[in-house]
């Protein structure tokens, strides 16, 4: 089992413990590797704590293969919950989505004909039918279009970050929190040798990934490769209410929302995205998500805002993963993409079989970091 310099993998710095960092690491860990985590925060408490979390690849059909690779990402959290519990982070109770603008659901109708003809389970239901099977609290007309993804999910992530680094620490890996990457030194061969950290200290590595998420376009100047990122801010509220009124995730009409335990709802949407670049104090774009939300669950008549956050989602400039080894760089791998909490697992599971074998998979084929011109 050898890295791009020939060199067997003994030890592995994984930079950022989001959720790929921590599937990434806890993949490796089991195969046998020596594991470093690394994080400039608290594992977890990133991006991945303000995310939509859904696990779905019905909103990934621009091409065949990024589809492929989300389904792919779905069948792997199935494997994962069997292996680690599904408590307090997994939640397969579907996704459903329905809209007010009669182009968009002309449009989300033929993508959901485009996914039955690819083995996709969908239903296409009435308002009326979710609502008496499905979701009693939803305020929807009767006869509106509603498609039922029954395979899809939501995830917690930092629950799922927390029990994956929880296992490997456990196993003897060392965690690096609050902990920033400040240099990566290489060898006369250009491979990757140490790891310089903002505490002075150094390590001596054989293998990086790149998994720092938004900060990913910083550690690739490290070793002196552009990785393209775009700017794409997304708000997320948290809000509190006496008992949850949904059951699973959703696309509403100008309003995303999923359930966040037994007490707490977790809301989103593109058209307040949309405010944050015009000035708008975070307080207000919540206020505005749940002045959304309730006309959907008049049962959030009563809730309350208690968390939110505007986090810089990491996506590379074309809008698909970047995975795998930078064959200029020996030793240095990136795992750097939207959709991570879909993903994860997958990704976790492929890179680090790459890693420890050098084989690289097929799904990823479409998704190598050599793709970007340097």
């Amino acid at each position: 089992m050898r890295n791009g310099s020939g060199r067997r993998p003994r030890r592995v710095a994984v930079i950022g413990v989001g959720i790929l960092g921590a599937c990434v690491g806890w993949n490796l860990a089991r195969r046998g590797a020596e594991v470093v985590l690394i994080d400039a925060g608290r594992p977890g408490e990133g991006v991945t704590n303000w995310s939509f979390s859904w696990v779905n690849a019905s909103n990934k059909t621009v091409t065949r293969s990024y589809f492929d690779l989300n389904a792919a990402g779905m069948a792997a959290h199935r494997e994962l919950a069997g292996i680690i519990g599904p408590d307090s982070w997994w939640y397969p109770s579907g996704h459903l989505r329905w809209t007010d603008d009669p182009a968009a659901e002309a449009k989300f109708l033929e993508t959901a004909e485009l996914l039955g003809s690819w083995g996709y389970r969908v239903e296409v239901c009435t308002g009326a039918e979710v609502r008496r099977r499905l979701e009693p609290a939803l305020a929807l007309p009767d006869e509106v279009p509603v498609v039922l993804y029954p395979d899809e999910a939501w995830v917690h992530g930092r629950h799922l970050v927390d029990r994956l680094v929880g296992q490997v620490v456990a196993g003897g890996a060392e965690l690096r929190s609050g902990a920033t990457v400040r240099g990566i030194g290489t060898g006369v061969d250009g491979s990757v040798r140490t790891v310089a950290l903002s505490d002075g200290s150094r390590l001596d590595v054989d293998v990086i990934v790149n998994a720092a998420g938004p900060s990913a376009s910083h550690v690739a100047e490290l070793v002196a490769r552009r990785l393209p990122m775009r700017r794409e801010p997304g708000v997320v509220a948290r809000i509190d209410c006496a008992q949850v009124p949904i059951h699973r995730a959703m696309h509403a009409p100008h309003i995303e929302m999923r359930p966040d335990g037994d007490a707490s709802m977790v809301l989103h949407s593109r058209e307040i995205d949309a405010l944050i670049d015009a000035g708008e104090e975070p307080a207000e774009l919540a206020r505005l998500l749940q002045e959304l939300a309730r006309p959907v669950v008049p049962d959030l008549a009563d809730s309350r805002i208690a968390q939110v956050q505007v986090a810089y989602r990491p996506i590379p400039a074309d809008g698909f993963p970047s995975v795998g080894g930078v064959p200029s760089v020996p030793g240095y791998y990136e795992a750097v993409s939207h959709s991570g909490i879909t993903l994860g697992p997958v990704i976790g599971r492929l890179l680090a079989a790459e890693i420890l074998t050098g084989e690289r998979d097929g799904l990823l084929a479409d998704f190598r970091p050599e793709r970007f011109p340097q």
